[in-house]
C-alpha cells in the first residue's frame, strides 16, 4: 500500500470537525488498512479511502461498508458482554496503558507538526560591520 498515493489529513476535512479530528481519522483508517486481523469490507473501505479512490462521505453512504462497521461493532459488544470481571479489569488496565501511549505519541506528533522548525531559512545574511547596529 505504501507504493500508491495516500490522502493527507486535509483530505478528510469534509467529514472532520477540525484538523486534529481529521488526523485521528486518517490514523484510524491506516490502522484498519494495515491490520491483517481486520480483513473483509472494513479493511477494503479503509484502503479505498486512504488511496483517495473513494471519499469518506461516499464510504459512509456505501451500505456494504456500513454493514461491515456494524458487524464489527456487534462482535466487539458480544465479546465485551462475555468477559468475566477479571477479564474486564485486565482489559481496562490494557486500555489505560494503550491510551496513555497513544496520548504521548499524539503529543509528540503535534509538537513535531506545530513546533518551530530547526531548518528555518532566514534569507541572505547582511554583510558589514559588527551585527547590524549603527553607531
Amino acid at each position: 500500500m505504501s507504493s500508491e498515493r495516500q490522502i493527507q489529513d486535509e483530505d478528510l476535512m469534509d467529514v472532520a470537525a477540525d484538523p486534529e479530528q481529521a488526523h485521528r481519522l486518517r490514523k484510524a483508517l491506516k490502522t484498519l488498512a494495515d491490520n491483517p486481523n481486520v480483513g473483509g469490507k472494513l479493511q477494503e473501505m479503509a484502503r479505498e479511502v486512504l488511496s483517495g479512490r473513494i471519499g469518506m462521505k461516499d464510504a459512509i453512504d456505501t451500505p456494504a461498508y456500513m454493514d461491515a462497521i456494524g458487524d464489527r461493532m456487534g462482535e466487539i459488544r458480544r465479546a465485551a458482554e462475555n468477559q468475566t470481571m477479571a477479564e474486564r479489569e485486565a482489559s481496562r488496565e490494557q486500555f489505560a496503558t494503550w491510551q496513555k501511549k497513544q496520548e504521548e505519541e499524539e503529543d509528540k506528533e503535534r509538537a513535531e507538526r506545530d513546533g518551530p522548525s530547526l531548518n528555518i531559512v532566514t534569507g541572505p545574511r547582511r554583510s558589514g560591520r559588527g551585527g547590524g547596529h549603527r553607531g
